[in-house]
Parts: structure tokens; C-alpha cells; sequence
């Protein structure tokens, strides 16, 4: 089958490794690049770093590597190590789940950095200073979305070749969205079944009309697992 995965370049990459090992091909077509933004880290104490994605990694290198880290999920866990932190520990994969790990190891009142992007939601920082904690959010970098869908994806589009399509986040599936009415292919969309991180990821291509399904849980094996045939 082919796959659409319309991750940044670096992401869609190890996915589409992914991919040809369970024996599908991956039609590249990102709708963000990461760039850093260039604004200061803020000039304040903390007790902890937040990091969420694994793009934040370049940034830490200008943190204090002694300082405690609390990731979303193993595979940003490595990238923060790869920098030179070692206390490291990991949530399950999603921001509720983090933030309730932090709230079960830290004490109220601690200052918190969170290393994020230009855009970003509500959780953890929400619920963390619901819980009495000060969260500083550093914006390191930016999911700059691109001007258009790749030729090679808009003709496997327009010709069906696509079979099935891979969204990680909700930005990214409004991006596609807006991109694929620009390119006058939108309705192709609707032609195959979108696999989706979460209800969230999922909220924008439904609203287009296109069939949707959500993995068991916020990890890229699930939603993998949806690609598997029904046993």
C-alpha cells in the first residue's frame, strides 16, 4: 500500500523506514519544516525542564544539564540524552500523562521550563499550574507550515494511488486540509482512510468528510497497527 506521511522531513524519513519494513511505501509529502526560532531562553530559575517533542533537542544544549527532565515519551527521552542530560524520565506517550507524572514526583511550587514550540497547546502547562506549579515556556522552535503540497504528492492524489494516510498532529491535518483545497485535490482526501494520534489529530480531516481512525494510544506502533489487516 501507499502511504501518504505528511510529517516534517526529518520525521517523515524514519517513518517511511517504518513503513517499508511492514511492506508499504511512503509517499513524502511534509507540511511543516522545524526551524528554531530564535528567541532567548527565558532568564529565570527553574527546577525542571518539560520537553515534549524531540525537535526541542538542539535548544537544550544551551540548559543546564544537571537539571531534571521530564519527556512526553521515550523517543524524545533519547534525543534529550543525546545532548548530555542523564537524569531523564519519561511519560506514556501524551501531555495528560506527563503532567501526571510530574505532579506524582515534584512538590507544588516548583518552578518548571518548558522547552516548546511556536505553537503548542494548553497541557501540560495547564493542569501543572492548575496544580500550583510555575511553568516558564521557552518557544525554541516552529513547525513553519509550507506553501504547498509536493507535485509527486498531489499527482498520486489525483490518480488514487494513495491508500491510506498517516497524521500525527492536529496542526499538520489542518495544514493538509487547507493544502489539498489549494491544490484543488481535496476531495481526494476523502477517498482512503486516514490513520490518526488521537480524536484531536483527528477533529479537522472529519470535518472535511474524510474516514478517520484513531490509534489505542498516542505512539506511533499504534497507530501503525492500524495499517495491519483485521485478524
Amino acid at each position: 500500500m501507499r502511504v501518504l506521511v505528511t510529517r516534517s522531513a526529518q520525521d517523515a524519513r524514519r517513518t517511511a523506514e517504518r513503513l517499508a519494513a511492514l511492506g508499504h511505501r511512503a509517499c513524502l509529502a511534509p507540511v511543516t519544516r522545524i526551524v528554531p526560532t530564535g528567541d532567548p531562553a527565558p532568564d529565570a530559575r527553574y527546577g525542571a525542564l518539560i520537553v515534549t517533542s524531540a525537535h526541542a533537542a538542539e535548544a537544550l544544549a544551551a540548559l543546564d544539564r544537571g537539571k531534571p527532565v521530564f519527556t512526553v515519551g521515550e523517543r524524545t527521552a533519547e534525543a534529550v540524552r543525546s545532548q548530555g542530560f542523564a537524569d531523564v524520565t519519561m511519560a506514556e506517550g501524551d501531555a495528560v500523562s506527563l503532567s501526571r507524572l510530574i505532579r506524582g514526583r515534584l512538590q507544588p511550587g516548583l518552578a518548571l521550563l518548558h522547552v516548546t514550540a511556536r505553537h503548542h497547546k494548553e497541557e501540560p502547562a495547564a493542569s501543572l499550574r492548575a496544580a500550583g506549579f510555575t511553568v516558564l515556556q521557552w518557544q525554541a522552535y516552529e513547525a513553519k507550515a509550507v506553501e504547498h503540497l509536493p507535485e509527486a504528492a498531489i499527482a498520486a492524489l489525483r490518480t488514487g494511488q494513495i491508500g491510506a494516510a498517516l497524521h500525527y498532529s492536529r496542526r499538520s491535518a489542518d495544514l493538509v486540509v487547507r493544502l489539498a483545497e489549494e491544490a484543488g485535490v481535496a476531495s481526494h482526501l476523502r477517498a482512503f482512510l486516514h490513520l490518526c494520534l488521537s480524536a484531536d489529530v483527528a477533529a479537522p480531516l472529519t470535518a472535511a468528510g474524510a474516514a478517520t481512525l484513531v490509534a489505542g494510544d498516542p505512539s506511533e506502533d499504534a497507530l501503525l497497527r492500524l495499517l495491519e489487516p483485521p485478524p
